[in-house]
Order: structure tokens, then sequence, then C-alpha cells
């Protein structure tokens, strides 16, 4: 493996971060998906725990990334917080947040390899693309029918 030009023990200790961030989304999204109810259930039940798969499927490659490195991925998982608010709005809102701290960890690790790894560069991009994306659908579940304009939470 060539010499690395980023500091690794930064780099790692970020993907450990994204790890415990993306294993406390699969437990999460799992949660909000077993306290859904009423005539929608199916599609928004089927809608999280496809969430679940997707940051559980990240957790693997943040975990494969720091064993790439020689290092030891985490066992911890992130903040899990029950507000024990169940409402679909207020499931959405807490997963907006979350789609947003998550955005952000990957938008570091952008930024800590940024001309330094191809690999850790196009791993990161592609990251930010997915949670841009999850960060867009989440908003768009917000918004009210027929409102065009981005969701804003007041």
């Amino acid at each position: 493996m060539a010499d690395q030009s980023f500091d690794k023990a930064a780099v790692v200790a970020l993907l450990n971060e994204i790890l415990e961030a993306e294993l406390a989304g699969v437990v999460r999204y799992t949660h909000y998906s077993f306290m859904i109810f009423g005539h929608n259930r199916i599609p928004i039940v089927s809608w999280l725990r496809a969430q679940a798969a997707s940051g559980l499927a990240h957790a693997h490659e943040a975990g494969e990334m720091v064993t790439h490195f020689g290092e030891h991925p985490s066992l911890k998982i992130g903040a899990l917080l029950e507000t024990h608010k169940h409402q679909i709005n207020d499931i959405l809102l807490e997963a907006l947040e979350a789609e947003r701290r998550g955005l952000g960890l990957y938008y570091r690790l952008h930024e800590l390899v940024k001309d330094k790894s191809v690999l850790l560069e196009e791993y990161s991009r592609r990251m930010i693309a997915e949670e841009e994306l999850h960060v867009g659908e989440v908003n768009k579940m917000l918004r009210k029918p027929g409102e065009v304009r981005e969701f804003s939470p007041s």
C-alpha cells in the first residue's frame, strides 16, 4: 500500500464515528418501523426498513475501510435517544436531523482526505451523494401534498 499523506489516526477515528452513527441509524429506523400505525403503515414501514438496510450497508463499508487501514472497527453504537414521539411527522423530523448529522460526518471525512487519497475521496464523495439523496427524500416526505418548495422546520 502506498504511503498515505493524510492523518490516518484522524481518518480512522472519523470512520469509526461514521460506523457508530450508521449503526445507530439501523436501530433508529427499525424502531420507527415498529411504531407506525394507520392506513399508510405498509409503505411507510417498508421505506423505514429500507433505510435501516441502507444504514447497515453503510456501516459495513465504514468498518471495512477501518480494517483496510489495519485498524480495529468500533464496537460502539451512536447515541440513541427515545423521544416517545411516534407521529409520522415527528419521526421524519428526527430522521431529517439524523441524516443531516450523518451527512456532516461524510463531509468532514472528505475534507480530511481531499487530494490525499483517491480511495477515501471517492468513498466520501459517493457517501455524500447518497446521504444528500436521503436528506432530500425525507425533506420531500415532510412537505404537504402539492408543496414544491423545500421543507424548512419552523
